[in-house]
């Protein structure tokens, strides 16, 4: 039997059971912003993930500590936050289900935030008319995992068996190197990927993203002071800032292809010819064999081995194109359905971000990953979440694990 919006008579009760939820919602996440987990906080990283284990194993989940990998030294460099203790671990939290529905799901949530741990935004503040709340994470993306948690305690309460697998990782922000071989070791074997990223400011669904590529560029050169023996001093500053200028010859706009450069170090004297300079940088492509291009283009910068000056190029593919491909779109209609049933609009939107969304799609996982709140203001002092997508999403959430459970992805 169906209600008069298109849900089951479960599925009703998931969305009540969800709406109910509101301040728990909320509680939920002004205890969690309320964590310092940004520049690489260990104490908050593990404090939020040891609070999320717990309730996830009361649901029946067995968890794994994965440890996390080392990120190449070039990229630390230029790095703000602590860099000083081993990588974080990836937390994953595995359910299985004894009536084998008809989809394994793996839901994926980030514990990190950009925000200084030692800066004044720190914690959930209401708007007057309580209608929005700003505080570090509120929107990215604390309020996703608060509703994705949400959602699996209401199916679990419901007494619908799904089996799931959570992942839990604490390095996003920063491109997920600790944490890259865990979530491409936990997409196979499932057959929907659901991230928690917030969703566009409208409640937009993202269903395609580009990939992302980080690169340092290197330059050396003969230092020489600068009064006394000018001529013989051979500038790494003059030669980044060409270099620079290759790299800003490298976007098109038309294609969707992005490079850009920041930060800058080159130089300790103003009285001395600089022997050294680096940069460092960011690619967006929108298909990987465009991000092949961009590669082949830095790499040629480099210049032969005993070259004056001289040009090293580092850099990493670290997040593969993730595009619309018919699973993806197949997954993206059944919660956009869903949303209709529960009254609710869910259009499809594009975003020049990228996730850990791309890196489970890489290995084969159909996904979508904007299924958080709705929020804007990400990575500014006034990140701010609207809070009645708090229950809105949750519910929306619990229905769509449930018809995967029961239907299967369509």
């Amino acid at each position: 039997m169906t209600t008069k919006h298109g849900l089951t008579e479960v599925e009703q009760r998931i969305a009540d059971a969800a709406f109910r939820r509101a301040a728990r919602l909320r509680d939920d996440l002004a205890r969690w912003v309320a964590i310092p987990t940004g520049f690489n906080h260990r104490a908050g990283l593990d404090a939020m993930r040891g609070e999320l284990v717990s309730r996830l194993e009361l649901l029946g989940a067995v968890t794994t500590l994965i440890p996390g990998d080392i990120k190449p030294e070039w990229l630390s460099q230029g790095e703000s936050g602590d860099t000083t203790f081993d990588p974080p671990p990836t937390a994953v939290c595995r359910r299985s289900s004894s009536t084998h529905g008809k989809a394994r799901v793996l839901l994926c949530g980030h514990l990190d935030t950009v925000h200084d741990p030692r800066g004044p935004f720190r914690e959930l503040i209401a708007s007057t008319d309580g209608a929005r709340a700003t505080g570090p994470g509120c929107a990215d993306m604390k309020g996703g995992i608060a509703i994705a948690v949400g959602a699996i305690e209401i199916l679990h309460e419901a007494g619908i068996d799904l089996a799931w697998t959570f992942v839990l990782n604490s390095d996003e922000e920063t491109g997920s190197y600790a944490s890259d071989r865990a979530l491409r070791a936990a997409a196979p074997g499932h057959d929907v990927g659901l991230v928690f990223e917030p969703a566009l400011p409208d409640g937009s669904l993202v269903i395609e993203r580009p990939g992302s590529a980080q690169f340092m560029i290197e330059c050396t050169g003969r230092a020489a002071h600068v009064g006394r023996d000018f001529a013989s001093g051979v500038s790494a500053v003059n030669e980044i800032a060409r270099r620079v200028l290759e790299v800003a010859a490298i976007p098109d706009a038309s294609r969707g292809i992005v490079a850009s450069i920041g930060p800058m170090h080159g130089g300790h004297a103003t009285n001395v010819v600089p022997d050294h300079a680096r940069v460092w940088g960011n690619a967006r492509f929108p298909t990987d064999r465009d991000g092949a291009e961009v590669a082949a283009k830095l790499d040629a910068m480099a210049t032969p081995q005993g070259a004056m000056p001289a040009t090293r190029v580092h850099q990493s593919m670290n997040r593969p194109a993730k595009p619309l491909t018919p699973r993806v779109e197949r997954l993206a209609m059944m919660a956009r359905d869903a949303a209709a049933d529960l009254g609710q609009q869910l259009p499809f939107g594009k975003t020049g971000g990228v996730c850990d969304g791309n890196n489970l799609q890489a290995e084969g996982l159909p996904v979508i990953d904007t299924l958080g709140v709705r929020g804007g203001g990400l990575h500014t002092p006034q990140e701010w979440i609207e809070l009645a997508s708090l229950a809105e999403r949750c519910a929306l959430a619990a229905v769509l694990l449930s018809r995967l459970h029961e239907r299967g992805p369509q």
